[in-house]
């Protein structure tokens, strides 16, 4: 289950959904680009030998999310009249684009909303204006501003068809409270919202809705408390609250944009926090959400021609946000983007999901993490999954991470994408009680620091190739595990393998087509006790370049450190694996260790977290190392302890 942030009142329930597999038919070595934004990066293709580069069949979502006609309200039906009045040029606010903050230099001939209780007054009247009971509708575009306080009034933005300017409301220092949306923006060809430098404004609907409008956009009610049918910006360094008792918070049917800023936004709404139904972006500002009973920032377009035409995106490029939702975090219909905008400063995000993680700890007694131990999970599957969709980053065709410090703390998987899933910069961190990092189809890492210190399975993807960056997994199943490739042939894990360089072969029941490939970077897992493996493929394992450490707490079953069912090749790069249960692959050795030495070779050491009889390596006999003076050192993750020192 999880949260669809539909158009209509019944959004606020929670509607069952599924997550696509990859069709056994489709080419895993496709080369296609990822369909991101016109003005994205694109990411380099991979240049792993006979390895899936990221592929990016547009995923049509399942749901329908769509904006519906929502004709079941009580029906006060509202049909502004579409005449174009005179329009009067507007001074004293700034409306460029580019331009972070707006600064205001009122002289008096400003076109003025002062809101007072039920009413409003309003200066230089430039005709564009129309009163009614509760209401105030802009007809024409033009500059307005407003300000003061209303216990029960409405902002109507319905701008006539021929209308081609841009209709700017400059919040400044005003505070509208309305039964129905506060601000609703009927039809506008762009509409933009000012938070004035130094003022303090908010915005706040009821908790339910007994009208109807109709307009250019066709029949509806309004879904949040800042809803536009068409496309809405948001800019400025004022400050915004906006409180939505009914529905989503702020949200747009077509493209939402908030610009770069240094404002400050909160939102808290009782389903959905942020959505840009055809897509959202954010540049930048200070952004709090609490999405009580949704999403927290979503883009849900669910039309497949416009999902081919690229809509459907969330793309975050600047900006400190914290979002705390009762389902998934950040979520798109398409692709999420996290990058780095026109400045130097990278997004900063923090998601609470589902309450969090709790279950894995509470589930087995203790933490187990590194060190400690006592995980006591077996084949038996996840206990601790959740019903519904509680993913910190969820996306249905790619995941793209090129910057940015992101910290998850999720009740399902931390980030999860049904097709692609590419790092190539940034920091992040996750916490769940599911998956860590989840590819339907390929997981890519190339760059930046990636830190998974609790989940389930670290990381899973049908095809697994790591270039370069680090990682560190802490989990209480397999670390990573490649599976899926084909459906119709996988068997699950643990199921011994063809036995490669220097391993010895299991009874295995043949490679489902999934695949491991490491060539660069600088990797360690850590599994729990149970019947858990390090490094576990359905399919093939090929290691020709990169440090890759294994600690392995398995105490029953098959696979241990290193486990697959197809070929096993570990030709370059540097491994070295701890366990105190035999191996199914990789050269093995007899070697006693404890959590108070380094063991390795001249060429590599690691001090393990526990004792154990049993290790694995690549570069040759191993044993306690006295010194590793000389040698370089890389930690993982934010430790400043667990680290490699190597050659």
């Amino acid at each position: 289950m999880a949260c669809a942030c539909s158009d209509d009142s019944s959004s606020v329930s929670v509607p069952e959904s599924s997550e696509n597999t990859p069709s056994a038919k489709e080419d895993p070595f496709d080369t296609s680009k990822v369909n991101l934004p016109a003005d994205t990066v694109t990411i380099g293709s991979s240049n792993a030998e006979a390895f899936p580069a990221s592929s990016a069949t547009i995923g049509t979502s399942s749901s329908s999310n769509g904006d519906t006609n929502a004709s079941s309200s009580p029906s006060t039906t509202s049909s502004a009249s579409q005449t174009t009045p005179e329009v009067h040029p507007q001074p004293g606010g700034n409306t460029d684009d580019n331009e972070e903050d707006d600064n205001v230099n009122l002289d008096g001939s400003e076109t003025t909303l002062t809101f007072s209780g039920t009413d409003v007054t309003i200066a230089n009247d430039n005709g564009c204006l129309e009163k009614a009971a509760g209401v105030v509708t802009v007809k024409c575009s033009g500059n307005y501003y407003l300000t003061g306080t209303a216990s029960d009034y409405q902002v109507i933005v319905n701008t006539a068809a021929t209308d081609t300017g841009k209709v700017d409301l400059f919040l400044n220092g005003v505070s509208l409270k309305s039964s129905d949306a506060p601000i609703y923006v009927q039809n506008a060809e762009k509409a933009e919202l000012h938070l004035v430098k130094g003022t303090t404004n908010s915005v706040e609907d009821g908790a339910t809705r007994s009208k109807t409008y109709t307009g250019n956009n066709g029949t509806d009610t309004t879904k949040a408390a800042i809803y536009a049918k068409d496309d809405l910006s948001i800019k400025g360094s004022g400050n915004l609250t906006v409180k939505a008792n009914y529905n989503n918070g702020i949200h747009t049917s077509n493209d939402l944009k908030i610009k770069k800023s240094t404002g400050t936004l909160n939102v808290t709404a009782a389903n959905c926090g942020i959505k840009g139904k055809a897509s959202l972006t954010i540049n930048g500002g200070t952004i709090t959400v609490n999405a009580a009973k949704g999403d927290g920032i979503k883009s849900d377009e669910d039309d497949a021609a416009a999902l081919a035409q690229g809509k459907g995106n969330v793309k975050i490029a600047g900006g400190s946000i914290t979002i705390t939702a009762g389902y998934d975090g950040i979520s798109a219909n398409n692709t999420v983007l996290i990058t780095k905008g026109e400045t130097t400063e990278e997004p900063t995000i923090k998601i609470t999901a589902g309450g969090g993680q709790t279950c894995l700890g509470n589930s087995t007694g203790g933490q187990g993490g590194r060190p400690g131990g006592g995980f006591g999970f077996g084949m038996e599957g996840n206990s601790c999954a959740p019903d519904s969709s509680m993913k910190g980053f969820k996306a249905d065709s790619n995941i793209v991470i090129e910057a940015g410090k992101i910290e998850i703390n999720s009740r399902d998987d931390g980030i999860h994408s049904d097709g692609d899933l590419t790092i190539t910069g940034g920091f992040a961190t996750v916490k769940t009680d599911d998956d860590g990092i989840h590819a339907e189809k390929t997981l890519t890492i190339k760059g930046g620091t990636v830190e998974v210190t609790m989940a389930y399975e670290g990381m899973e993807a049908a095809y697994m190739n790591f270039e370069d960056g680090v990682t560190s997994v802490v989990t209480t199943d397999d670390a990573w595990n490649a599976a899926g490739a084909n459906a119709s042939s996988s068997t699950g894990g643990n199921n011994g393998g063809r036995g490669g360089p220097g391993g010895g072969g299991g009874f295995g029941f043949g490679s489902d087509g999934s695949k491991i490939k490491v060539t660069g970077g600088f990797h360690y897992l850590y599994v729990g006790t149970g019947d858990t493996d390090g490094m576990d493929s359905n399919g093939d394992i090929d290691m020709t370049g990169g440090v890759v450490i294994i600690e392995c707490r398995m105490n029953g079953g098959m696979g241990g450190m290193v486990d697959s069912n197809g070929d096993t090749q570990i030709s370059g790069g540097k491994m070295l694996g701890f366990g105190t249960n035999n191996s199914e692959e990789g050269t093995q050795y007899s070697v006693s260790f404890t959590a108070d030495k380094y063991y390795g070779t001249s060429e590599i050491a690691f001090k393990p977290s526990f004792s154990g009889n049993k290790m694995v390596s690549n570069v040759g006999q191993p044993a306690a190392v006295n010194s590793v003076d000389g040698m370089q050192k890389q930690c993982f993750g934010s430790s400043t302890t667990n680290c490699v020192y190597y050659k």
